[in-house]
């Protein structure tokens, strides 16, 4: 047992982990045994808690670089910037899984990485020696998939709107979240839709798909959907108001792509004299706190209870704990819901 009672951790430097051991007074291998969850290794209660403590006090931490040597890989989970932009909901669901992830001591990191794909990206992603990479579909080829596993990643888990052949994905079916609207609106007696798509890059794309569900099961229904371009932009908005207050050919239900998009509309449909619901019903999607407050109050889809980040921050630690790249562990992202209220 150390018995040196002078300064643990000199200032002007790091605390190491001799320190962290001679102000615990135990071996330097006993703090890396308990700091590094070492199996296999019987430690008293009061010890670890000694050990941890004394941490806590020097600010200690296990070098994350050396146990990436040791171990081969780091126990981050990478996931490369989306070349989409990411809205509130998908900020918080990330905030969400960063919490989540970190209590099966897993650390989530965002690289500002939203171009590269195949296997240039794997090669520059690799310097990180990941423990699992999450990304979107499009940016893997099967020669990528190979390096990161060769390379020691745990596995490789894709975004996307349907299952890849390559790896497990965690599938977004953007369909169903405009299916999902149409349908509410349709029970209304709504006869002739609209669906708003983006014009912003990247997410044209995702209004497309989404546009596509709209479409789907207003034919089913055989009621009329159309597409309607519209950007993130108030005079733009206003202007698309100020036309369907004008005259014929103005839907009498629209399905708004998210939240922000139908608070948006919604505004602009009201200065123009247009009243929400009754000339015109307005459903987002995400059910962002803000639509609560609108009034209206904003129908909304949003992803339904059980899928979370919570749950996908689990599936992810069991995926890298069994390594797991059967490309037939699909999950959905996208069980939706919807949540009416007045505008609709």
């Amino acid at each position: 047992m150390a018995t040196d009672t002078g300064d643990p951790a000199p200032s002007g430097r790091p605390a190491t982990s001799v320190d962290v051991a001679r102000l615990a007074g135990v071996s330097q291998a006993t703090v890396s045994y308990v700091l590094n969850d070492a199996p296999g290794v019987t430690i008293s209660e009061a010890t670890r808690a000694r050990v941890r403590a004394a941490a806590e006090e020097l600010g200690y931490a296990p070098d994350a670089s050396a146990r990436t040597l040791r171990t081969g890989r780091s126990d981050i989970v990478l996931m490369p910037l989306p070349a989409t932009p990411m809205g509130a909901l998908v900020l918080s669901l990330l905030n969400e899984l960063v919490e989540r992830l970190r209590e099966h001591r897993l650390t989530l990191a965002l690289y500002g990485d939203a171009r590269s794909r195949g296997v240039a990206a794997a090669r520059d992603w690799m310097r990180w020696r990941p423990a699992a990479v999450l990304v979107e579909t499009d940016r893997l080829t099967a020669a990528s998939v190979r390096r990161l596993h060769d390379g020691g990643c745990a596995t490789v888990v894709g975004l996307g709107p349907a299952p890849s052949p390559l790896v497990p994905t965690m599938v977004i079916d953007d369909g169903a979240i405009g299916a999902c609207a149409a349908r509410h609106l349709l029970g209304r007696g709504r006869r002739d839709l609209a669906a708003i798509v983006p014009a912003e890059p990247g997410l044209d794309a995702f209004g497309a798909r989404r546009l596509a569900g709209v479409t789907a099961a207003a034919e089913r229904a055989g009621a009329a959907a159309r597409r309607v371009d519209l950007p993130f932009d108030e005079d733009a908005a206003a202007r698309l108001a100020a036309e369907w207050a004008a005259g014929p050919g103005r839907p009498d239900g629209v399905f708004a792509y998210n939240d922000e998009y139908a608070m948006l509309l919604v505004r602009a449909l009201q200065d123009a004299g247009l009243d929400v619901p009754r000339d015109v019903a307005v459903v987002g999607a995400d059910d962002l706190p803000l639509g609560r407050f609108l009034r209206p109050r904003l129908s909304t889809v949003r992803v339904a209870g059980d899928v979370t980040a919570a749950g996908l921050a689990v599936r992810l630690a069991r995926m890298v704990a069994e390594r797991d790249r059967d490309p037939a562990g699909t999950v959905s992202l996208t069980r939706v819901e919807m949540v009416p209220r007045e505008s609709s």
